[in-house]
């Protein structure tokens, strides 16, 4: 579908920033000020929607836990995004792989190397959401600095007509993907100081919002106990550190006693801490733990080390 040059004069996105005219002659030094100076109202702008913010928490933690998935759809830098924060959530929460998934308009090529066109193509925006058979019990998260790229405004209408819920980030105040949605998440952070340029501002802001909403979402699921990071995958040398750390920190154990409590309980952290609290043995702790949700606070209340 092409589009004439007139119908984006009113995107905030594709305006060019008088703040950054002459931008060709400046020296590194002005240049990384200018961009500093750019990047410092981002907090306030993403804090105006905080309301937003917090509904889209409550919606993925009300899906997730009811076994439903959170599905990103996105393009280009967009779409990266929503993979990238996909691909953290297994080792930093040991969330399922197949529970939040991340969509991008041109498939995992695009994730190496730009494939533009492919964000004008709605069919296989259809083809790839239905190809992952979206119900009521999940939530379709659009990303869109612009706010009308094809891809995700098709992904959102499947969405819809599969009665899943939706979530829209876009960053224009004339936005085609927030109305319909469900939850509508739109900071205005202004022109970039590279018109256009949305892995800028609007990049570096949507990391921002991704990072609250699935980290609130999984601080909800019970995935954080104080501020440990209790639900880690310890898959290498640094996360069984990471790991035997929290151990000691919380249960007041040294490093081989936390060391030989992980092993016993296939290095699952909340299981460990949870037996070493209570004694019980690795299969009686996880046992326990399945029987509140995950939630070790449940288990060994407020201990005194957290």
């Amino acid at each position: 579908m092409l589009y004439d040059s007139a119908m984006r004069d009113d995107l905030t996105t594709e305006t060019p920033n008088p703040r950054s005219r002459g931008l060709d002659t400046k020296r590194s030094d002005e240049l990384v000020e200018l961009m500093l100076a750019e990047d410092a109202g981002l907090v306030d702008a993403v804090r105006a929607v905080g309301p937003a913010i917090v509904a889209a928490i409550d919606l993925v933690e009300h899906r997730l836990r009811a076994d439903g998935r959170m599905i990103y759809v996105g393009a280009g830098t967009s779409g990266r995004l929503g993979v990238l924060d996909a691909s953290e959530l297994p080792p930093t929460f040991s969330a399922e792989p197949d529970r939040v998934i991340g969509l991008i308009a041109g498939g995992a090529e695009a994730l190496q190397r730009s494939i533009e066109g492919a964000e004008d193509d709605p069919a296989a925006a259809r083809s790839d959401l239905l190809a992952l058979d979206p119900t009521h019990t999940d939530v379709v998260f659009g990303i869109a600095a612009s706010g009308r790229t094809p891809y995700v405004i098709e992904a959102l209408r499947v969405a819809r007509e599969r009665k899943a819920a939706t979530i829209a980030l876009s960053f224009n105040a004339d936005s085609a993907i927030g109305p319909d949605a469900d939850v509508d998440i739109r900071p205005i952070v202004g022109p970039e100081i590279v018109a256009g340029s949305t892995r800028m501002k609007a990049g570096t802001a949507t990391k921002m919002i991704l990072n609250m909403i699935t980290t609130g979402a999984m601080i909800r699921l019970g995935k954080v106990y104080d501020n440990r990071m209790v639900d880690v995958r310890a898959t290498n040398d640094k996360l069984r550190i990471r790991a035997t750390r929290i151990v000691v920190a919380l249960c007041a154990v040294d490093d081989a006693a936390a060391r030989d409590a992980l092993e016993r309980c296939d290095w699952e952290v909340k299981t460990a801490i949870a037996s070493v609290v209570t004694g019980a043995g690795a299969d009686d702790a996880r046992a326990a733990l399945a029987a509140v949700d995950g939630r070790l606070r449940v288990i060994v209340g407020d201990l005194p080390r957290a």
